[in-house]
Formats: C-alpha cells, structure tokens, sequence
C-alpha cells in the first residue's frame, strides 16, 4: 500500500514539475507551441509555472522522505 502511494505521488509530482517547466517556457516564449496558444509571451505564466513547478518538486521531495 505505501509503495503505490510513494509511487503515484512521485509520479504526480513529475508531471506537476514539467508541466510547470512546460507553463514557464511558453510564458517566457522559448517554447512557442502552438502557435496560437495564449500562454506565449505572457509573464504571468511564467510565475505560475514556477508556482506549479516548485509544488510538483515538493511533492517528489515529500513522497521519497516520509514515505520510506
């Protein structure tokens, strides 16, 4: 039971983390895709992407530690 936990909040936590790199990168325009997204160029994205990021970075974090 706490392996499946461990493993399915790691697994949240990765995909909270990328796509909050993903969120930074379009708000901050290096990653225009697509085209007529309305994330490109658009700086608050790129603070809630870091928001998002550092969230999914904690939820590894706290997943690998407290559930040994």
């Amino acid at each position: 039971m706490k392996m499946r936990l461990r493993s399915a909040l790691t697994f949240c936590g990765f995909l909270f983390l990328l796509l909050g790199l993903v969120w930074m990168a379009q708000g901050s325009g290096l990653f225009p895709y697509p085209a007529s997204s309305f994330m490109i160029n658009q700086t608050p994205w790129i603070t809630r992407g870091a928001i998002f990021a550092a969230f999914g970075l904690a939820l590894v974090l706290v997943s690998r530690r407290l559930l040994k």
